[in-house]
């Protein structure tokens, strides 16, 4: 027989659910919108918040919304000593932005999701504000998601597909399965993805994975703009610049040899 859950560990769960939710909008959340994104009662995410805020976790602004605090930047910053990525994916980041003119972004794999960690705006003047740091996405929805699941192995593709309303939540109806397969399929095909304004209307985006060392898909470098910019006759030229900065960072983190 399985043990009993461990009640500390449900809290340092429901911490971290939290923590996350938190940091998915630079402008922070209410508190109602914490209660109904944590599936927990008010009384339980308002302990929560009041707890974390006295560590410096979070901050309450003027407004209400619960924001990151000061030391999550200093425990940010000490983590990042042990994952360079900034300093390494942040030349590709400005080469994208300055070839193309697009926002281009990093995200990173986080199990069954991804997490926008880096961004470089372009220097097109009408953006699309789909993404940002911090914001996360199912494998599969938007465009670094599709180039990281198209490239897992097929078994771990399935089993996120065989619950596919599940795992897509929100996003299922504009992704459905079928549109999904076929997404994927073709991001095998051409070695990147393409978005075309699944996540919002007009607001477009392509995407190229990034390998570790095992060679497995583990980040994602990405564009994003309004449709004009992705037409049919570009997106070659995108896909190209993307996979060659994807392929760069690939050596640099010693997923290619």
């Amino acid at each position: 027989m399985s043990s009993p859950p461990v009640r500390g560990a449900q809290v340092v769960s429901r911490v971290a659910s939290l923590l996350r939710i938190v940091g998915r909008k630079p402008g922070g959340s209410a508190l109602m919108e914490l209660v109904r994104e944590s599936g927990l009662t008010r009384p339980t995410v308002h302990r929560l918040l009041s707890s974390l805020a006295a560590e410096g976790l979070l901050d309450q602004v003027p407004g209400g919304n619960w924001v990151l605090g000061p030391e999550i930047l200093l425990l940010g910053s000490v983590a990042s000593a042990r994952f360079p990525l900034e300093d390494i994916a942040r030349p590709s980041l400005r080469r994208l932005a300055e070839e193309t003119g697009e926002s281009a972004f990093f995200s990173i794999r986080r199990g069954a999701e991804t997490v926008c960690l880096l961004r470089e705006e372009g220097s097109f003047p009408v953006r699309s504000f789909v993404l940002h740091e911090g914001v996360r996405f199912p494998l599969g929805v938007a465009s670094a998601g599709t180039a990281i699941m198209a490239f897992l192995p097929a078994d771990e593709q399935e089993a996120l597909l065989a619950e596919w309303a599940t795992h897509a939540g929100e996003f299922a109806g504009a992704h459905t399965e079928a549109l999904v397969r076929a997404n994927l399929l073709a991001t095998r095909q051409a070695g990147y993805s393409v978005n075309p304004g699944l996540v919002l209307e007009g607001s477009w985006g392509m995407g190229a994975a990034v390998f570790d060392q095992r060679g497995r898909p583990a980040w994602a470098l990405s564009l994003t703009g309004i449709e004009p910019r992705f037409r049919e006759d570009r997106r070659d030229q995108l896909g190209r610049v993307l996979m060659e900065e994807a392929h760069r960072i690939s050596t640099l983190l010693g997923g290619v040899r």
